[in-house]
């Protein structure tokens, strides 16, 4: 069915909305706090070092060098540090 371009998103869409439904219970039920953030966040864009937005960063690029700070950073542990700081950010939660 996803392959039927006019029901691919809303199929899409109900499974990721299905999915969260799952981990919010979970959550609950383990009583484990479950933050979200937005959508559009630019997490791997943003120098988690510094917090300069590099804007041209393009999908194929696995790897960057902030010009700002000079800091080597793969795509995926950058995002997994700024998703982490957005969350704590939203919860105004400081890691030292």
């Amino acid at each position: 069915m996803l392959r039927n371009h006019n029901l691919a998103q809303s199929i899409s869409d109900v499974g990721w909305a299905g999915f969260i439904d799952k981990l919010k219970y979970k959550s609950e039920w383990y009583g484990k706090t479950l933050i979200q953030i937005g959508q559009f966040e630019p997490s791997n864009k943003i120098c988690s070092n510094c917090g300069y937005h590099n804007g041209n960063l393009k999908l194929h690029h696995r790897e960057w060098i902030c010009p700002n700070c000079e800091k080597r950073h793969d795509r995926d542990v950058n995002a997994a540090v700024n998703i982490r700081d957005f969350a704590l950010d939203k919860q105004n939660i400081i890691i030292p």
